[in-house]
């Protein structure tokens, strides 16, 4: 009696394999569908944002820093932050571009 109620339970744990793995396979799908896929379409919209960058654009970049491009090059943008002062920034901090005239607004 002993043994059969082991045999017995012993069957009861073994499942398909596929089953086994099912739930690992859904949490990833989930995970894709709601946060790498957003994640990845952000990205490239960034990176297509910060392509398009023209001379006389009015930005914000990832530090706050509200500018007026005054000069580009590959991998720089030189900002007019106001009253004459230029910096420069790396492309890859431009989070925003504004639209034209919020600098004067502000």
């Amino acid at each position: 009696m002993l043994i059969s109620s082991a045999f017995a339970a012993d069957m009861a744990t073994q499942q398909n394999p596929v089953m086994q793995f099912l739930p690992l396979v859904v949490i990833f799908v989930v995970f894709y569908f709601l946060i790498i896929r957003p994640q990845m379409a952000r990205s490239k919209d960034q990176k297509k944002m910060q392509e398009a960058l023209q001379k006389g654009d009015e930005v914000v970049t990832a530090s706050g820093q509200l500018g007026k491009i005054v000069k580009l090059s590959e991998q720089y943008v030189t900002l007019d932050i106001g009253g004459g002062t230029e910096t420069v920034f790396q492309r890859g901090a431009v989070q925003t571009v504004l639209p034209k005239g919020t600098m004067k607004e502000i």
